[in-house]
């Protein structure tokens, strides 16, 4: 019997019903069933040691915060897109029953990527993220310095709205949005794209998976540190970050073709 953990979005009406449909199926197929709100981590990560699956029922956003959730653990995720544009999903609404029986009996690929470990000097506090870590200004319409060293050696000092660092699977995201190129899926490298940078140096840069990336704020107003997008710490002037390849991974569980990323990219932006 397998283990199966089904998180889902809680402002998506259709999202709870559809998760709780799925709760009242798995078992059909021999599978035990746990619940959690995709919002309530704590909860979730309390519940995934021993899970062998974990449905992620919304879009996205619900896939960032699963692939937290099963930290340390790297459990299998399935996501099912409820959400806009379902970047990292694996299935719609409507495939899903008709598709987990198949990957319940040990079908499908695992498709492993790379995710960030970011450490907040000086106050015990790591998180770790599967798109982005971003080092920016807060509600304040004002640019922050961020003073930038790779693996010891001075970069330069940035003067911009923030300074984000990606993974290849975030190219598709904020950074993409901010101008930053598109990273094969798999890639291990860590992406530097600064946000509105002004009189600095405007270039992304790409970093090898063994670069450590630190990030020393000045300010005079409020700066944040945000995970995901989701997880946001007030920074103070002479906080730094330390930024590295996490030694943690999520794990999609696939069906279709590897390649499938190519033509699913170009429909998502428009393109086709």
């Amino acid at each position: 019997m397998k283990k199966v953990g089904i998180l889902y979005q809680p402002k998506i009406a259709a999202a709870v019903a559809l998760a709780e449909e799925l709760a009242s199926f798995l078992p059909s197929l021999e599978a035990s069933v746990w619940l959690c709100s995709a919002w309530e981590e704590g909860e979730a990560k309390a519940q995934v040691e021993g899970t062998e699956l974990i449905l992620s029922v919304g879009g996205d956003g619900t896939i960032l915060r699963a692939a937290r959730a099963v930290v340390p653990w790297s459990v299998p995720i399935v996501g099912i897109n409820l959400g806009r544009l379902g970047f990292m999903t694996e299935l719609s609404a409507e495939e899903a029953q008709q598709r987990l029986p198949a990957f319940l009996a040990g079908e499908g690929w695992i498709d492993e990527r790379a995710m960030l470990q970011a450490e907040l000097a000086g106050k015990d506090l790591t998180f770790h993220a599967l798109n982005d870590v971003v080092v920016g200004r807060g509600a304040t319409s004002r640019v922050v310095y961020v003073t930038t060293i790779i693996d010891g050696a001075p970069l330069t000092t940035y003067k911009a709205d923030g300074l984000l660092l990606a993974t290849a699977t975030g190219s598709t995201g904020y950074s993409l949005a901010a101008g930053g190129p598109i990273l094969y899926p798999q890639a291990k490298e860590i992406l530097l794209n600064p946000l509105f940078p002004h009189l600095t140096f405007a270039n992304a840069l790409l970093f090898p998976s063994t670069a450590i990336v630190e990030l020393t704020v000045g300010t005079d107003h409020q700066a944040m540190l945000s995970i995901d997008g989701q997880i946001n710490i007030e920074l103070e002037s002479g906080d730094s970050i330390r930024v590295m390849l996490s030694p943690h991974v999520t794990r999609f569980l696939r069906a279709k073709p590897p390649t499938f990323f190519y033509s699913s990219l170009m429909e998502r932006l428009g393109q086709r």
